[in-house]
């Protein structure tokens, strides 16, 4: 190339009557200057051919790495940034993120986490998938795109290595007629409707929910309750959990378009409820046939591995609130947030009632104040509370927890009946639910109200009061007062160790061995079972009787492996397994005397694996209940730091602190602008012998140590630098 250019200059310089690029050397021609005369330079002809057109590519719609421009959480950061700021206006734009391919690259690596069971990155992404992607993208924009493809496909999964154009009509006949699980590329739509459809609704949801939803759990479903129930005496507790069995198409899209107007996404989600999902008929069971043994498959690196024995098993004490997960046709995640869209209504149907329940009383302690909402009572021990009575504070309060409510009622019986008929109708209505009062029992504090696996019951407690008298004499006496008790069932806990073969019985309840685990080693075994039991412990963090139920469970885990040891190892009891492997089965049980050596020599040899022992053996070693004060008006962090973030990002609350800051005296104004000219100086000093240090440093090519100098140095520097720019400080404090 260098060559060709050189002979290229060669002939121009020394061949002057003819001229190339006569379209580019026209402009020197008319002004009456010719770059290849002999009179002219060099310089001349680079200039003119640096003047020459430039012919550039111009970027390709449909490559994907021209649409990649920005990172996809960073779009969904805005997202939730420009809901939170408004939360009320109705959303009309939302197919502009639909189109943000930056979006369907985020959900495409998800999907892949969840198929995959590891994280991909996004330059790990190969070319083929960004293309297949897009071209999904673009079927879905088109309305070109069909829910539950079984044989073309826009997209598939990384691992699915099918050549669906050469199966047979056989297993082609057995893809469109059975129970296939979700398309791969369905996945990645819902994903992307997931990410645009749920900032939009959290901003607008009811703080009464607490299923489905980030940052909430059944935890702080148990803490709110803690914290806001106190001194209610009737509990209605209804179950609408078949609403999350599927409603009307209608009714969804109705509730959906509520807040959202775009019609590519309704379109969607509606052709997502209307398209049939098909399903295998039911056989007959055929007979069982002996099967020959079959050695155990070991998984691929990149395939998911399935749930371990200690989740697996504490899946099993889910509570029946938290048992059913919606799922509506092609929805997939998008059921759950679907769900929540439809039972908002109830929620803020809830919020009024609430309101117009409220008439306080002058003579009542607590909740007295006109709203409802200020602090009243006993600040030293909140949940204290008097028994009720016809002059107290008539209050109500409610929760959700997907399918299942809970109301509280601090008043008579009859309001309680007459909020569950409305409630009744309410529910025939929007829902056309059949309720009846069977199925919203009114319930007195003192039976014991079952949600969650925890009870809550009142205590009456006697404290001691202590005041001064006449005369500064202290009296003593006994006050009378109800607590709220949260505690973990014991009834209920029974009931799931027996439904996974731990225990038998029910008044005196025996361990059962767990032979699920015979062919695991010691180690393995009692890690599992470790695990499973500090989860447990996190389970019943809030509950009162926190130390008794954790203790139960590690009584019962105990026994059934120390049976199991027994039957593994032919031990023949419990009691010579706990003599051997001491009470927490940390020492190893298949050494025998003389015939190897010490547990401890192998293992300092690396020659045998440690031996957890088991947790919580004794009552002492169980963690106490968790007793942190939950605040009244709770919000999760994400959504503290946004509503924070657009407080700060607004320029009125700068504002108004600059205001406050001078109300109150602390700073004056001219001290304040001093203090940012004074930061702004001594920053750009910094920079300055950073700069200097970097570049000494290069030359010498020695570490740098940085050196911000003294506050006598910078002093210096901005007194001499206020003498020179007294004009522009002047401008600043205007």
């Amino acid at each position: 190339m260098r060559r060709c250019f050189a002979l290229l200059t060669h002939r121009i310089l020394t061949n002057t009557n003819h001229v190339p690029y006569t379209s580019t050397s026209s402009r020197f021609l008319c002004s009456g200057f010719y770059p290849f005369s002999s009179r002219s330079n060099g310089f001349a002809m680079f200039r003119l051919l640096s003047y020459g057109p430039v012919h550039r590519r111009s970027p390709d719609p449909d490559d994907p790495s021209n649409l990649m421009k920005e990172d996809g959480v960073s779009v969904c950061c805005q997202m939730w940034i420009e809901n939170f700021r408004q939360p009320d206006r109705t959303v009309n734009n939302l197919s502009s993120y639909l189109r943000r391919f930056e979006l369907w690259v985020l959900a495409y690596q998800k999907v892949c986490a969840d198929e995959m069971g590891a994280y991909m990155p996004r330059s790990a992404i190969q070319r083929s998938a960004l293309e297949d992607l897009l071209a999904l993208r673009n079927a879905v924009l088109d309305d070109r795109f069909k829910w539950g493809a079984r044989l073309k496909f826009f997209i598939k999964s990384p691992k699915d290595k099918t050549e669906y154009e050469s199966l047979s009509k056989r297993k082609i006949r057995a893809l469109l007629t059975t129970t296939q699980p979700a398309a791969f590329q369905d996945k990645i739509v819902q994903e992307v409707l997931f990410m645009i459809l749920e900032p939009v609704y959290e901003a607008r949801f009811s703080q009464k929910s607490f299923a489905f939803r980030p940052g909430r759990n059944a935890h702080t479903v148990i803490r709110v309750i803690r914290r806001n129930f106190a001194g209610y005496l009737w509990y209605l507790k209804g179950d609408l959990s078949t609403v999350l069995d599927g409603m009307k198409v209608g009714a969804v899209i109705s509730a959906l378009m509520r807040d959202v107007r775009d019609k590519k996404v309704i379109d969607l989600i509606k052709a997502a409820l209307t398209t049939p999902v098909i399903t295998s008929r039911v056989e007959e069971p055929k007979k069982k046939k002996k099967r020959k043994y079959q050695k155990k498959r070991v998984l691929a690196e990149d395939e998911p591995k399935p749930d371990p024995y200690w989740l697996e098993t504490f899946f099993g004490f889910a509570p029946e609130e938290a048992e059913k997960v919606p799922n509506w046709g092609h929805c997939g995640i998008l059921s759950p947030l679907l769900a929540n869209i439809c039972l908002d209504e109830l929620d803020r149907w809830m919020e009024g009632k609430i309101k117009e329940f409220y008439h306080p009383s002058k003579s009542d302690v607590i909740w007295n104040a006109p709203e409802g909402e200020a602090e009243q009572g006993n600040t030293s021990w909140p949940e204290f509370v008097p028994t009720s009575g016809p002059d107290k504070t008539r209050k109500m309060d409610y929760v959700r927890y997907g399918g299942h409510i809970l109301i509280g009622v601090r008043g008579p019986r009859g309001d309680a009946a007459t909020l569950r008929k409305q409630l009744i109708e309410f529910v025939d209505q929007k829902y056309m639910l059949k309720l009846d009062n069977e199925s919203l029992p009114i319930e007195h504090i003192t039976k014991g109200i079952m949600f969650l696996d925890h009870v809550l019951c009142r205590r009456v407690v006697y404290p001691t009061l202590r005041y001064t008298a006449t005369g500064g004499k202290i009296i003593s006496e006994k006050g009378v007062g109800t607590l709220l008790s949260v505690t973990a069932s014991l009834k209920q806990c029974i009931k799931q160790f027996r439904k996974l073969d731990f225990l038998k019985g029910d008044r005196d309840p025996d361990p059962q061995p767990c032979f699920r685990m015979f062919h695991a080693t010691q180690a393995h075994t009692n890690a599992q079972m470790n695990k499973f039991l500090s989860t447990m412990v996190e389970w019943y963090r809030y509950a009162d009787n926190r130390k008794k139920i954790v203790n139960f469970c590690s009584y019962i885990l105990r026994g059934s492996l120390a049976k199991l040891y027994a039957a593994k190892y032919k031990l023949r009891s419990r009691a010579k397994v706990y003599k051997i492997g001491s009470r927490n089965l940390s020492r190893p049980l298949k050494e025998k005397k003389g015939a190897s050596p010490e547990y401890h020599n192998l293992l300092r040899m690396g020659l045998a694996e440690s031996i957890d022992g088991l947790q919580y053996t004794r009552m002492s070693l169980v963690p106490e209940t968790d007793y942190t004060p939950f605040p009244s008006n709770w919000r999760p962090d994400h959504e503290k730091a946004l509503v924070e973030y657009i407080k700060l990002d607004d320029p009125k609350t700068l504002e108004e602190q600059r205001n406050c800051i001078k109300e109150q005296g602390l700073v004056s104004p001219q001290d304040y602008v001093s203090m940012l000219v004074w930061n702004y100086k001594r920053n750009a000093i910094a920079m300055d012998q950073l700069s200097l240090i970097k570049s000494s440093a290069s030359s010498t090519e020695k570490e740098p140590q940085l050196f911000l100098g003294s506050g006598q140095e910078i002093d210096d520097k901005k007194s001499k630098d206020e003498e020179d720019h007294d004009d522009e400080f002047h401008m600043a404090q205007m």
